[in-house]
């Protein structure tokens, strides 16, 4: 995984969103933005207990598609990411979560964003790294 992580080589995973269709779990795609910076930290999935959840600690927590179980961010971390609020799309299929970082590394690569690379020519470059 780690390789992938670092990687400058272009590798988009199109069968994602196939798996996801294969999951026991409903869920919907929530994107996860900074408050403060209105920058984009994570596309995540959740499930109706990952929203309540949410919504009664105030704290970030998605459905682990891989795991199949309650992922509460920064529950094992520390990267806590503390919610301002929660919105939701014209067809509701879909969420914003706009939270607050409690570290300065959102993203388990100790990046302050999941979203460190940008495309440029069919190859990849780190973003202000």
């Amino acid at each position: 995984m780690k390789e992938k992580e670092e990687s400058l080589t272009l590798e988009l995973d199109f069968t994602k969103l196939k798996q996801i269709a294969g999951i026991e779990e409903n869920v919907v795609p929530v994107a996860v933005q900074n408050a403060e910076t209105g920058e984009v930290i994570i596309i995540a999935y959740v499930n109706q207990l990952a929203l309540d959840y949410t919504l009664k600690n105030n704290m970030a927590a998605f459905w682990s598609t891989s795991r199949n179980e309650l992922w509460v961010k920064g529950a094992t971390s520390g990267d806590v990411l503390e919610l301002v609020d929660v919105r939701v799309n014209c067809d509701q299929n879909s969420l914003v979560y706009r939270v607050i970082p409690k570290k300065e590394n959102a993203c388990h690569t100790n990046r302050t964003t999941c979203y460190y690379r940008k495309i440029i020519s069919n190859k990849m470059e780190f973003i202000n790294e």
